[in-house]
This record gives C-alpha cells, structure tokens and sequence, in this order.
C-alpha cells in the first residue's frame, strides 16, 4: 500500500498550515474594507501559487507545492472533500419553501443566463475558430464551440454561495433567486458538458446522458421527498440519543460524502450530490440550530478556505498568457451572463437595480470554471493558453461580483 513518508507528511501539514494561516490573515484585512472573505482567499492562493511564489522562490513553491508523487494527489482529494463540504454546508443554508416561491423569477433568470452567454460563446468558438487556434473542420470547431458555450454559460455554486453568505445575503429573495438560478445553471451546464466529453475519446466509456438526467431527476426527488422525511424522523433520536455533537456531525456528514459519491458515479459533479443533501439535511424542523452552526464553523472555517486558496494554485498566469483571448473571454463572460441573468430577473418582475445584482451574482464562476477547463484540458478539447484565459475570467468574475452586487443593492 502507498503511503505518505516522513517528509511527505510533514510538507503536506506545512502546505496546509500556510493556506489556512495566511488566507485567515488576508481574510480578516479584507472584512476591514468590506470585501468578502473569498476574496482574500482568491488573493492568498495567487501569492502562494506559480505566479507569485513561484516565480519569486521557485524552490520555496516546489517544496510546499511539489507537482509530481504523492503530495499533490493528496492535497488533491482535499481540494476535492473541501468543495463538496462547502457545498453541503450552502445546501443547509437554502429554505427550500422559500427557493420554490421565486418560481417565475428563477425560471426566467435560469433560463436567460444560460442560453444567451451559451449561444453567444458558441457563435464566437464557430465563426472564429482561429482566435482560439482551434481547426476549421467541422468535428473540432463543433466540439470546442459547444465546450465554450457550456464554460460561458455556467455559474460557480461554491463561489456564489461563500459570497452570498459572507454578505449576509444568502436567505434574502435576491440570495434564493441567485441560488436556484445557479444550481439550475450548474445542472445544465454539466449535463451538456457530460455530452461533450461523450463526443470525445475521453468520454466513450461514459453512461448515456439521458441514465444521466433521469437519474439525476431521480435522486433529486428521492432526497428532497422520501430522504427528507427519513432525516426528520431520525434526527431527533440522532441529537439525544447519540454523543453531541458528534453524532449529528458525523451521520450528516456521511449522508453528504454518501450523495456526492453516487451524482459523481453518474457524471454529474460530486458538488451536486452534496448541495442537494445539504437541502434535505438543513431543511428539517428537527436540526438544532446549534448543530447547525457548529457544522456551518467547522466547514466555512476549515475546508472553504483550503479550496478557495486552491484555485491560485493551479496555474502560472505568465506563462501561456495571451492576452487577446484572455480579453475575449472575459468580455464575453461578463456581457453573456450579466445581460442574460438581469433581462431574466427583470422579466421575473425584479427591480432594476436588483435585477443587476442578479446578473453580477450569478456572473461568479470560480472552481466550476476551472474544474471545466481542467477536464476539457485533460481530454484535449481546450489549450493551455485558453485553460489560463478561463482560470483568469473564473477569478475577475469572482473577484468583482460581491463589490458590483453590493453596488446595486446598497
């Protein structure tokens, strides 16, 4: 069996210590100026990443961040477990009563921030394919336009989330329509890219999109009906009879790692599994609001910060730089999805003002965006430069959303 040596372990506790002191610290300086705690987080992993540290103190950056052996796989899967946690943690948060209201408004805003950034990258990808160096036969520009549909066009739960919650924003009407709006968005946007791949040789051996959806629909439903009901009966034998508040902390986290596992066994991000779980766990009238908090701290304390100073991690932003299709994408992004989400907001009958706010919300893409590239990466369909453009719009998007939704709604 592989396993982690002396000096492994004792690198990756030291890689792990500096994200979680420095994010706390960057974090703290930037509550002071009223900016979300993610985007100090955002900040600390760029410094501690190849584009700051890396170039500075490359040995320093190796040492801490090796690439190759069993370090990286390592801080891989707690990269993984981070986000899905983060996830389950926003899921409790969502009054599922509350997100059903928003009907008409959700639908609209879903609907238009999806197709108009979606066809909108995918005209750009189809008539000119040679700014992305992409060749023109037909296969290969059709595989790439419907992947930079799909990168427009999706939103990023967990960054969306950690922002609305940091802005206290997250129960709110305008929080609930985000949220159902980018779960929706989320969906979608896997369900397509799942297609994608299934074009590709990377994703030949992938199950059937339309098992995908109906299982989808199916675990959804069986969760937030037939799961609920056995989570409320159970939960209050689970907070008296069992140790507190470890037995709550436990169970609930298993039923979280339990749903993520089975959405990633179908091709559907593992994070979907766990926001959906998080719904049916956090909408129980029996959870105490004290365990409730205590998995809430534990999670947004521990396992946010590590992911979010991930994302700096996994690129050298000079390197692979290109700057016309760097602004390409980020103007797209910006355009598509902000005009598509406000004209949904204002046509569900929201304000002016709080339909832009809508639209800059859901303009965050952050790890979706980058988890995307890296696949689209791995299966050939993007290249490196065009990786870097995503990673960098994944970053101005979640960086400006919180400051210009703030904008709006003050």
């Amino acid at each position: 069996m592989v396993k982690l040596a002396h000096n492994e372990l004792i690198v990756l506790l030291l890689s792990i210590s500096s994200m979680l002191i420095i994010s706390r610290i960057f974090a703290e300086i930037g509550k002071k100026f009223k900016l979300p705690v993610v985007m100090g987080e955002l900040i600390v992993g760029i410094i501690l990443g190849p584009t700051v540290l890396g170039m500075i103190f490359p040995e320093v950056f190796q040492y801490l961040f090796p690439r190759t052996g069993n370090i990286p796989i390592a801080l891989d899967g707690i990269f993984s477990l981070s986000v899905i946690m983060l996830l389950f943690v926003a899921g409790m948060e969502v009054q599922l009563p509350l997100v059903l209201k928003q009907g008409k408004v959700a639908v609209y805003t879903s609907l238009f921030s999806m197709v108009i950034p979606f066809f909108t990258g995918f005209a750009i990808a189809w008539f000119f394919p040679e700014i992305f160096s992409i060749p023109n036969e037909h296969d290969a520009k059709l595989l790439f336009a419907l992947f930079f549909g799909t990168a427009l066009s999706i939103s990023a739960l967990p960054v969306i989330a950690r922002i609305l919650m940091d802005m206290n924003l997250f129960q709110t009407n305008i929080g609930m329509v985000i949220i159902a709006s980018a779960m929706f968005n989320d969906l979608i946007g896997w369900l397509i890219f799942s297609l994608v791949l299934s074009l590709t040789n990377e994703g030949s051996e992938h199950m059937s999109l339309w098992y995908t959806v109906a299982y989808i629909i199916g675990f959804g439903l069986f969760m937030l009906t037939i799961g609920k009901k056995i989570i409320d009966k159970t939960l209050p034998w689970m907070q008296t009879k069992l140790s507190w508040p470890g037995g709550v902390l436990s169970i609930s986290l298993g039923i979280c790692l339990l749903s993520a596992a089975f959405t990633e066994s179908i091709n559907i991000h593992a994070i979907l599994g766990a926001f959906i779980a998080g719904i049916a766990f956090g909408d129980s009238v029996h959870l105490k609001e004290q365990a409730r908090e205590i998995i809430h701290q534990f999670i947004t304390n521990f396992f946010a910060p590590l992911f979010f100073v991930s994302i700096g991690l996994k690129v050298n932003f000079i390197e692979n730089f290109d700057a016309t299709i760097v602004i390409i994408v980020v103007v797209l992004a910006f355009i598509g999805k902000v005009v598509g989400a406000s004209i949904g907001a204002r046509l569900g009958g929201m304000s002016k003002n709080h339909s832009l706010a809508v639209g800059f919300g859901m303009n965050a893409r952050g790890a979706m965006e980058i988890i995307l590239g890296t696949l689209a990466l791995n299966a050939g369909l993007i290249s490196k430069p065009i990786f870097v453009a995503l990673v960098i719009m994944a970053l101005l998007t979640s960086l400006t959303s919180g400051p210009l939704m703030r904008k709006f709604i003050d």
